[in-house]
Parts: structure tokens; sequence; C-alpha cells
């Protein structure tokens, strides 16, 4: 299936564009996708934490990931 990861802060300079199309497998958990997307941009590894939301909700690592879910990376904030 494809899906569209959206990218927020840090992340959208790291993908170069505020979205990216990135092909999975059935039963892709949120751990197999940070895996995928560390590979295909691995300065993501460099981020002290960043966390994946799956509709609007932040997801844990055996979420398994169905078509039309809409994905996001949030990457750490920092304010004042």
């Amino acid at each position: 299936m494809e899906i569209t990861v959206l990218a927020f802060g840090i992340a959208k300079d790291i993908f170069g564009r505020e979205s990216v199309q990135i092909s999975l497998g059935k039963n892709t958990d949120i751990a197999s996708l940070k895996e995928i997307l560390e590979e295909q941009y691995p300065k993501l590894k460099e981020l002290a934490s960043y966390m994946i939301a799956v509709n609007d909700e932040y997801a844990h690592a055996d979420i398994v990931i169905n078509t039309g879910d809409e994905i996001a990376i949030i990457p750490p904030v920092s304010g004042g």
C-alpha cells in the first residue's frame, strides 16, 4: 500500500518537502515505518526524538498502519 507521511518542523527540512510517499506491505507497524523512514532519510536518526502520529493521535510502536490512515512525523519541539 502507498501512504503519505506528513512532515512538520525540522522533519520537513529532512524530507525536503511537506510530505513523502512510502510503499508499505500489509500489517506494517509504526516501528517498521520508523526503520523504513530512517533508511531513506538517515538524518531522522540524528533527532533527539520524534513521534509518529496516526490519525491525529500519537502512535505506539506496535500500531498497524491501514490504508487511508493519516501519518505525520512530529519532531521534538522547544519553546519558552
